[in-house]
């Protein structure tokens, strides 16, 4: 007898709860990495919600073995800290501990949480020098402090999240009047005559991963379209789509440089695009990495058609390059104040500065944010620029860093070996986040 889709859904939350997740640390059998041995009941997404939980807790994933056949779950994966050292940390460990039973208590909300002190705004529309001055700058006007904000541009679309919050309330904005007064102004500084797509802006009713949510946004808008091969594939790399007939798999080969959070952007891509990975490997080796998936549709399909199996290279490929920037990144760490963001990339605009991403954060009453920056023509920019912006700003509150795509480990106490770097941890990302690891007893 079929199950109605409510009784579908009960019948795998008890799944979930006779079988909940097992997870082994050990920091013996390997000398360099912490292992992290995963199994459970399988449901769909749970491997990219593994990666995530690691990606946001600044674990580095050196090496992987996925596998997810028969409805169980089965993972290991080789990491280390930040710093190339195995995962000791008391602390990371009792928040992974914590986010376990969160996901096993709610696994469909793993990564998601209802929106109770921000308001939150999504963007997406056709990039142009100046736009997120243009924004920001509104918002001030508006009375509207942002507290935080992810911003990623690629194939001239621009995406955006932004948390805002009223300047007299210091709360979300309850009026629907300035709600839709604010939907409406964002949407006239986005849209343009010559956007094909068109412009979007809409309020989010719930939190979700802010990396994650602008990689549904942007494979919803099809930023994968008409770019050509060179300009996709910055990292020295390529991929293969190929059947396996007599094993009833489709397997997806990667090879690229290494570089920042390349396994999270492959596995958001695969998700997005609902393939179910069964089988693969993770391994990075010098300054390479290595992916190899074997895939089906959830619907039990492989990739039959040249045209899907084109589709699929061409949208990992956005999702890799959607993160890989060559420009000068500028770090500002200062006291928070409302309009400080409107400020800021003001003064980049007016010296002839474009944000090609930014990340924006508050912690308590300081303000924590990243901007890459190019000229408004996308090139490099003269370092003459620089000074005169860290000059207007305060040479103490902006500093200059060496934005690169590559990034050198400490593991065995060497440069030669490429990690990944999986940036900061950010409460407001981390909300109900999927975590299946917990210390060995």
């Amino acid at each position: 007898m079929e199950l109605r889709h409510c009784e579908f859904d009960e019948y795998q939350k008890f799944v979930w709860r006779m079988n909940p997740p097992r997870v082994v640390v050990d920091n013996s059998s390997c000398e360099k990495f912490t292992l992290f041995k995963v199994d459970s009941s399988n449901r769909h997404g749970i491997l990219l919600e593994v990666v995530q939980l690691l990606t946001d807790l600044d674990l580095v994933i050196h090496k992987a073995y996925i596998s997810s056949d028969g409805g169980w779950f089965m993972d290991v994966f080789h990491v280390t800290d930040a710093l190339g050292n195995k995962v000791t940390n008391e602390e990371t460990i009792s928040f992974i501990e914590k986010s376990i039973g969160t996901s096993h208590r709610y696994p469909k909300n793993a990564g998601v949480e209802p929106v109770a002190n921000h308001t939150v705004i999504e963007l997406m529309g056709m990039d142009r020098p100046g736009l997120m001055s243009e924004i920001s700058t509104l918002l001030a006007t508006m009375n509207c402090n942002v507290v935080a904000a992810e911003l990623w541009t690629h194939n001239m679309r621009v995406a955006c999240v932004i948390h805002i919050t009223d300047e007299l309330s210091n709360g979300p904005i309850e009026s629907p009047e300035k709600l839709n007064t604010i939907k409406g102004s964002l949407y006239s500084v986005l849209k343009s005559d010559k956007d094909p797509k068109g412009a979007r802006t809409d309020f989010a009713m719930s939190v979700t991963h802010s990396e994650r949510r602008l990689h549904q946004m942007m494979f919803a808008d099809r930023d994968y379209e008409g770019v050509s091969d060179d300009q996709m594939w910055d990292l020295d790399g390529k991929i293969r789509v190929e059947n396996c007939i007599e094993k009833g798999y489709s397997v997806v080969n990667i090879e690229s440089q290494n570089r920042p959070k390349f396994l999270f952007d492959t596995l958001c891509t695969l998700t997005d695009m609902e393939y179910v990975v069964f089988h693969g490997t993770v391994d990075t080796d010098g300054q390479k990495a290595y992916q190899e998936y074997y895939i089906r549709h959830v619907d039990g399909r492989t990739l039959d058609s040249e045209a899907e199996r084109q589709k699929v290279i061409l949208c990992l490929k956005a999702a890799i390059n959607r993160r890989v920037t060559k420009g000068l990144r500028l770090e500002l760490c200062s006291d928070d104040r409302v309009g400080l963001l409107s400020d800021v990339t003001r003064i980049f605009r007016e010296h002839g500065l474009f944000v090609i991403r930014a990340d924006v954060n508050t912690r308590g009453d300081k303000a924590f944010n990243v901007f890459y920056v190019r000229d408004a023509s996308g090139n490099q920019v003269d370092l003459k620029v620089i000074e005169a912006v860290r000059q207007e700003i305060g040479q103490a509150v902006l500093q200059v860093k060496e934005a690169s795509s590559l990034c050198t480990s400490p593991v065995g106490g060497t440069s030669t070996r490429a990690r990944f770097s999986f940036g900061s941890l950010r409460p407001f990302q981390i909300l109900y986040n999927l975590g299946l690891i917990r210390p060995s007893q």
